[in-house]
């Protein structure tokens, strides 16, 4: 075989190893491609991976502080519901125990907040002021506190102790007109005359007292305080003073 006859042979085997060499570079080019795509792949597995596990760890931090919440709430809760069982009256005492919670099943589904809470935070989600719960037990405790509690638990100030006999005084008056106005109409010889005689004669018995209620429910409405045996004392010697100025006065009338 000559020379010339093996040319073609060589051109061929070219030929060949340049397609060779193209199918290599092709075949590391997609071998890059593919170990670019695991890694950025893998990076980016382990990113969302990372997350879900921060997520689930605020998740349990979330749930912690719910559960202490709730305790808090419930021991809170039980604690005025024993006040309100030891306050005044029959329909108190026969409260019984603390009712129990409200089925989850029968409250209304609330969804839980789409982005989750911060890695470092254990707040729960931002209710609204007015449904707190702490905002609720506190209203309670103090409509306890004003209007089953005994009326009033601080005495009256100073400045007021000097009103009181001007108080007892004025009933007592006020009082005392309506007695004698009632024994003098009693003796005009009017149908049932008697009988205004003699509820006349008790509200003169009565006038020195009447004073004490007036007081005690403006202390308790006006100043948020107790009448004290003192005030009570202030109170009927102004009454006495005046309801016995004023038996002078009507006995010397008649």
């Amino acid at each position: 075989m000559t020379t010339r006859d093996r040319h073609p042979i060589g051109r061929d085997y070219q030929l060949m190893v340049s397609a060779l060499a193209e199918a290599s570079r092709r075949r590391e080019a997609e071998l890059s491609g593919a170990e670019r795509a695991y890694q950025e792949n893998a990076s980016q597995a382990a990113g969302e991976l990372a997350r879900a596990e921060g997520d689930a760890q605020s998740a349990d931090r979330w749930a912690g502080a719910a559960a202490a919440q709730v305790l808090d709430v419930d021991r809170e809760a039980a604690r005025l519901w024993d006040q309100l069982r030891r306050a005044r009256g029959i329909r108190m005492r026969s409260l019984g125990e603390v009712p129990e919670p409200v089925p989850m099943e029968a409250l209304p589904r609330v969804a839980l907040p789409r982005t989750p809470a911060p890695a470092d935070s254990t707040v729960l989600p931002s209710v609204p002021a007015a449904d707190s719960p702490r905002v609720l037990l506190a209203r309670a405790a103090s409509r306890i506190d004003v209007t089953v509690s005994p009326a009033g638990r601080r005495a009256l100030p100073r400045w007021a102790l000097p009103l009181l006999p001007v108080v007892g005084a004025l009933v007592a008056a006020l009082a005392g007109l309506v007695a004698s106005g009632l024994v003098t109409f009693g003796g005009t010889g009017v149908w049932g005359g008697p009988v205004l005689r003699g509820l006349g004669w008790l509200a003169f018995l009565a006038a020195p007292s009447a004073g004490v209620p007036v007081a005690a429910m403006s202390a308790h409405r006006w100043l948020e305080a107790k009448l004290d045996i003192g005030g009570i004392g202030l109170t009927l010697l102004g009454g006495m003073i005046a309801a016995t100025l004023m038996s002078l006065a009507f006995a010397a009338a008649h």
